[in-house]
């Protein structure tokens, strides 16, 4: 469980770094709730961007126009998981 959390707040600190989020912090960043759209507010560029920094830090091939892995991006938590077991860095 440890493991988890640890992940989800690297994740949530790459995520405001990478995005350049001003008014959020990675503890602002609830793990279920959703990263775009109502949620967290991002779009298709800001997906795009976070693509392209994960496969960067942990290997982790991501296509922002996937239609599977646009399901990895519902969640902090989802996106987390998913990194988890597939990171090769």
């Amino acid at each position: 469980m440890n493991d988890v959390k640890n992940i989800e707040q690297e994740i949530a600190r790459l995520i405001v770094d990478t995005l350049h989020l001003e008014d959020v912090t990675p503890e602002q960043i609830e793990a279920e709730a959703p990263l775009f759209g109502d949620g967290l507010g991002l779009d298709s560029l800001d997906m795009l961007e976070l693509s392209m920094e994960v496969e960067q830090k942990y290997g982790v091939a991501l296509r922002s126009d996937d239609p599977e892995h646009i399901k990895v991006f519902v969640s902090l938590r989802r996106l987390s998981e998913y990194i988890q077991l597939h990171r090769v860095r």
